[in-house]
């Protein structure tokens, strides 16, 4: 099984890119190494990030917050846009399904207090965001997986649906026939959906959500669940979330260390580019033939995002603005 191969496109250099008053250079020095330029800038609150282009679901998240809502409902209801997007095959509804044909959920969500809820392997439930925060608001756990995990979001009021759809079935079914585990990553751009929001009161929240990598083996897990990994949020200091292969995520506990870094005062874009490269940088790392981005924020309100390879891309709401910020930065 050969994992999200893609082929690698000729790198951008000289690229700036206008988000407001900032702006995004990417060049290279003299040894050829490239170097990410982001001018430090005064951060307005609120505002709202996300992985990918998904400006249906970042305007959702602002909406909440510009009414008065509050952070945690903003990212909630934002992921929820995208779970039932039908069309997006790699978040809930319609999400391409494991090597079963079953289509299996993982999310997780992060108040400012620190609290956090998670499920995997979830089937039948659109929403798995919505499991997840409940989870964490109602039971004295942090995760609840498969069955488990489906019996309480019954519980609560969800209810049971078909999520494949005939589309991701169709899909499925040619996937078969060839017998190869050859996805391209970034094709669809749109991939785990993770948003990070900063409300009114400067409170931060995230929230990560995702239908895992296609065709993968019958339970398999990547990062987008685990708190550290796929997601992480320290109100005093900032949030970073992730997207990409998930194993290689959950080896170097991407989104806690984003954090961190930004604890020991790293800029959040300083701080995403040390995490990928310490994917990069392992012995016999595979890099060349996976994608991992992440995206984060400071308590300030300054934000940042790198990938490994060209295609990924951050939605960013602020200043009554939703743009989307192609991926002109990565190694």
């Amino acid at each position: 099984m050969k994992r999200r191969n893609f082929i690698k496109n000729a790198s951008l250099t000289g690229v700036g890119i206008a988000v407001g008053s900032t702006l995004a250079s990417c060049t290279k020095s003299s040894s050829g190494e490239k170097k990410t330029i982001i001018p430090t800038t005064k951060a307005s609150l609120p505002l709202v990030i996300a992985t990918w282009d998904v400006k249906n679901a970042t305007t959702k998240a602002w909406k909440v917050i510009n009414n008065g809502g509050n952070s945690i409902d903003a990212v909630e209801q934002g992921c929820m846009i995208e779970e039932a997007n039908e069309k997006g095959q790699s978040v809930g509804k319609g999400g391409l399904p494991d090597r079963d044909g079953n289509v299996t959920l993982d999310a997780c969500i992060m108040n400012k207090h620190g609290n956090c809820g998670s499920v995997v392997y979830l089937q039948n439930i659109t929403h798995a965001v919505s499991v997840a925060r409940k989870v964490m608001e109602d039971t004295p756990h942090v995760m609840l997986a498969g069955k488990g995990a489906e019996q309480f979001a019954v519980s609560i009021g969800l209810k049971r649906e078909n999520l494949l759809t005939d589309a991701s079935k169709k899909a499925w079914e040619n996937w078969k026939v060839k017998s190869e585990y050859k996805p391209i990553i970034n094709i669809e751009n749109h991939d785990t959906i993770g948003i990070l929001a900063i409300d009114k009161n400067g409170d931060i929240s995230g929230a990560c959500t995702t239908s895992g990598l296609a065709y993968k083996m019958a339970g398999r897990v990547g990062d987008s669940p685990i708190i550290g990994s796929g997601l992480f949020v320290d109100n005093e200091i900032g949030a970073a979330v992730a997207t990409g292969l998930g194993e290689e995520v959950v080896k170097t506990v991407g989104s806690f260390l984003i954090v961190e870094l930004m604890r020991q005062g790293k800029t959040p874009q300083e701080a995403c580019e040390e995490a990928i490269r310490r994917i990069v940088s392992k012995p016999k790392s595979n890099y060349k033939n996976f994608q991992v981005g992440y995206i984060a924020v400071n308590k300030q309100g300054e934000t940042g995002y790198y990938a490994i390879h060209k295609g990924f891309s951050m939605t960013k709401y602020q200043d009554g603005q939703n743009v989307n910020i192609p991926s002109n930065n990565y190694i």
